[in-house]
């Protein structure tokens, strides 16, 4: 794939068409919840986990929906900044102070096993979506320098430690 050296209204607009797909997406499963009144728990015939009772399910739908929703509603709302400020609308310096993208939370492999793997696929799509954006907003930020090799692998090493620590 073929580097960027800056955001350009193409690129945005492309992102922007995915996540609104993707967020549709996500709205609709979630939105069903669990599957209607003869969804068993125990019944692991689809190749699922067995679950004990119907709250583990619940409670991995809810927590799982609430931050994929958010995550999906964080890297829209990245996309918007970056369009008012292709139209226009919004300064550089405005996009800059107020448009940074919230770091994402990962998703609770417990919770992930309680769920079907159609939803995990979903979930695991928000999450690539939301880590491409972040790596573009990271580049923007620094305006697209192009570090050495050795620095880029020095900087990774420090993101990861700091992620141990």
């Amino acid at each position: 794939m073929a580097r960027t050296t800056n955001l350009s209204r193409p690129i945005i607009e492309a992102l922007y068409t995915e996540a609104l797909i993707l967020a549709d997406d996500v709205r609709a499963v979630f939105a069903l919840g669990i599957r209607g009144s003869d969804f068993d728990p125990n019944d692991s015939k689809d190749g699922g986990p067995e679950i004990g009772d119907n709250t583990t399910v619940r409670l991995a739908l809810s927590t799982e929906g609430l931050k994929t929703t958010t995550r999906m509603m964080h890297v829209l709302a990245w996309l918007l900044n970056q369009r008012a400020f292709f139209s226009g609308e919004l300064s550089e310096g405005q996009v800059l102070r107020n448009g940074t993208l919230p770091a994402d939370r990962d998703a609770d492999p417990k919770a992930l096993s309680a769920l079907e793997p159609e939803t995990c696929e979903l979930i695991h799509e928000t999450i690539r979506l939301h880590g491409r954006i972040a790596r573009l907003d990271e580049a923007w930020r620094s305006g697209f320098e192009m570090a050495s090799p050795a620095r880029a692998i020095h900087s990774r090493l420090e993101r990861r430690l700091g992620d141990l620590a």
